[in-house]
């Protein structure tokens, strides 16, 4: 009975804690942000923490997801603050906004002081009623040059080389023209001692290519979903070998078969990674190439899309 009345308790005294305005920013958000007129994607995870404490995740339009060690509302407005990641300035990033019809609109000052203005809006969960039924396998590379792609910047580096897409040098990245929902993607790469690259799901999602043979894994090398999901094991190749990725993406869930074994099974995908090229979740996206890290090489492009 003591033990009864305590849970009652401690359950009245938890939904006291929260107001309306904290249960309500609990979530995952899709950002959109304004550049100096660019527009960027990013993305917010909010959680509970204990009792009342929120804390969450940030992913910038660059870099992988940062750690939020306490998110602050007050009166109907929302505050953290993060350090840099890359901008190697000992000023943090603060994030301010205020929540109206479940939308967020605010603001995000930079480290190195320049202000952009963001909208959010709740991210989908994308979760499917039923398994997929497959289609029919679409050669991505079936031409002699890179008809079916395009550059995302006007100096392209990309060159179809006897059925090899080859990037010699950091430049561009490369996008698929068409765009897709759910699918199973077969794709080699290769890359030379130090390189980086990353194959993008739907253009949000990144795989990441490095050169990582007999490191301990993490989410940020070699097969890990970028500051997300980190393989169960190392499975990276020396420089200079052919690799290869197959990849089911269905909703959030996605499974990673690389070099023959699979390193992530069916796990949840939880929002976009630096880089992406929009914060759309819910809409079809395309298979983008990362380029401007290195030189890379990937061929045999083989994507079977679901009905």
């Amino acid at each position: 009975m003591k033990k009864y009345s305590f849970l009652v308790a401690l359950s009245l005294f938890v939904s006291t804690a929260l107001n309306a305005a904290d249960n309500d920013i609990i979530g995952r958000w899709d950002l959109t942000v304004n550049m100096d007129g660019r527009i960027a994607p990013s993305w917010l995870e909010v959680k509970l923490s204990g009792v009342k404490t929120l804390v969450g995740y940030f992913v910038a339009d660059g870099g992988s997801a940062r750690p939020i060690s306490h998110v602050q509302v007050k009166e109907g407005k929302i505050h953290f603050s993060i350090p840099s990641q890359w901008d190697r300035l000992d000023k943090y990033m603060e994030f301010d906004a205020v929540l109206e019809n479940d939308q967020l609109k605010g603001t995000i000052t930079q480290s190195y002081g320049k202000v952009h203005s963001f909208t959010g809006e709740r991210a989908p969960l994308l979760k499917r009623d039923k398994a997929p039924v497959w289609g029919k396998p679409i050669n991505l590379l079936s031409g002699k040059g890179i008809e079916g792609w395009h550059a995302d910047r006007n100096n392209n580096q990309w060159v179809n080389i006897n059925g090899v897409l080859t990037s010699p040098k950091s430049g561009a990245n490369i996008i698929t023209d068409q765009n897709f929902e759910d699918f199973k993607l077969h794709i080699e790469f290769r890359y030379p001692a130090g390189s980086n690259s990353g194959v993008y799901l739907r253009g949000r999602y990144e795989i990441q290519v490095e050169d990582n043979m007999g490191k301990e894994p993490s989410s940020t090398l070699f097969g890990g979903i970028y500051g997300f999901i980190t393989p169960n094991e190392m499975v990276a190749k020396s420089p200079g070998e052919w690799q290869t990725y197959d990849i089911t993406l269905v909703g959030r869930r996605v499974t990673v078969v690389a070099n023959g074994k699979a390193i992530i099974v069916d796990q949840i995908i939880p929002g976009i990674t630096g880089g992406a090229l929009n914060s759309k979740e819910g809409e079809p996206g395309p298979i983008m190439l990362q380029g401007d890290h290195g030189p890379v090489e990937y061929r045999n492009i083989i994507i079977t899309p679901a009905k």
